[in-house]
């Protein structure tokens, strides 16, 4: 029977060790400063070690080596951020290379992670993301490239991707090696296919397979909802760790439980709707530290309908909670709403945010009739969009 709760490792990625061997997935429009905070005083130890790692939304290479305005405003950090991690997209080796030594010299970042599993298609029908590790001496250049970057300031860079582009094309077994060989702290494997997006189940036994096979740590992401499946996840595969997105979608206390589940302490109590209240409002406190409080409140707006998930809250209540300007405004809303209200346990172990269903991947023409690439790749293919 698998555990629900287990003692797992502590977690190195260079110098930086991590005693809970969780990782926050970077969503766009999510992951900002004030939720990377939220989530880490979520999941704070009794003790000084770190509790996992919270990763900055996905910033483009050619976006920092170009000093683009809203690439750089996305370096935002919070005074309680014990590392600084950003996760860079890129296809340039030489663009990811000058952006990785901007990031460690100019902005004191920690670790780096670099993204190859976006399924978007304007992204993909480049040659960027999930369709990059097809590609293999692409993919060789661009980590040892980074990973050389990154040494002379002693931060550890790590890479996410997919299983492939699809069944008939799958690279993660590979990608591990090529991972290991140029030096990589790391690599983080989503359980789907760019073709699955985020439908269907995630595959933890490709998880299992590429730690199997593969001497660096291995990170497992896809399907944790719950702090149970996380403990499920690393006992099933022998992975070295898991990395957390959809799941947190105004559940950051997620982060709480997952410090317990995988030090082998009791899983706390669902909160009722009273402590969900009190995380909200911390939430757009937060947002208004950083943006101020009109703009934070107004930031706060699209975590409304995830964090009242289930509930009864009526409609009434939440039409006005979406459009909510003030403290004082939200305060008053938040009042009204029952705080001994239970955790709508229906809501416990169900998939959030995003899924749709699967998706035509589109790649270049001649894409898939060769592992080598050659000449450059269109410069396009690097865009904001998020992904993995």
């Amino acid at each position: 029977m698998t555990a629900s709760t287990l003692m797992a490792p502590p977690l190195s990625l260079g110098g930086i060790r991590l005693d809970v061997p969780v990782v926050l997935a970077p969503m766009a429009g999510v992951t900002n400063a004030a939720f990377r905070q939220l989530c880490a005083e979520q999941g704070a130890l009794d003790t000084a070690g770190i509790s996992g790692l919270y990763v900055c939304e996905m910033i483009t290479s050619r976006g920092i080596v170009e000093g683009d305005r809203t690439s750089l405003s996305m370096l935002t950090f919070s005074g309680a951020e014990p590392v600084r991690s950003v996760q860079l997209y890129g296809i340039d080796p030489d663009v990811i290379a000058r952006a990785v030594t901007i990031l460690c010299d100019e902005h004191g970042v920690d670790h780096v992670d670099l993204n190859f599993g976006c399924p978007v298609p304007k992204v993909t029908r480049k040659g960027g993301g999930a369709a990059l590790p097809w590609k293999s001496n692409l993919l060789g250049r661009i980590l040892t490239q980074a990973v050389a970057a990154a040494e002379p300031y002693g931060v550890p860079v790590t890479m996410k991707t997919r299983k492939g582009i699809d069944d008939d094309h799958l690279t993660y077994l590979e990608a591990g090696r090529i991972a290991t060989d140029a030096g990589c702290a790391a690599i983080a494997l989503h359980g789907r296919t760019a073709v699955q997006h985020y439908s269907g189940q995630a595959d933890w036994e490709a998880i299992g397979e590429l730690k199997a096979a593969t001497a660096i740590p291995v990170l497992g992401n896809g399907d944790i909802w719950e702090a149970a499946d996380a403990a499920a996840m690393i006992e099933r595969t022998g992975c070295d760790g898991v990395v957390v997105g959809r799941g947190c979608l105004g559940r950051p206390w997620l982060f709480r439980d997952l410090a317990a589940a995988l030090t082998g302490r009791e899983v706390l109590t669902t909160p009722r709707l009273g402590e969900v209240a009190a995380i909200m409002r911390r939430h757009a406190e937060l947002l208004g530290d950083w943006l101020g409080e009109e703009r934070g409140c107004i930031e706060f707006r699209k975590h409304v309908a995830w964090y009242l998930k289930g509930f009864r809250a009526g409609s009434v209540v939440r039409d006005r909670l979406g459009r909510v300007s003030s403290y004082a405004a939200l305060d008053a809303l938040l009042a009204d709403l029952d705080p001994d209200e239970p955790f709508p346990v229906a809501e416990l172990g169900r998939p959030r945010g995003r899924q749709g269903s699967p998706k035509r991947v589109v790649v270049p023409d001649g894409w898939l009739d060769s592992r080598v690439v050659e000449g450059d790749l269109d410069p396009a293919a690097e865009d904001a969009a998020s992904g993995g």
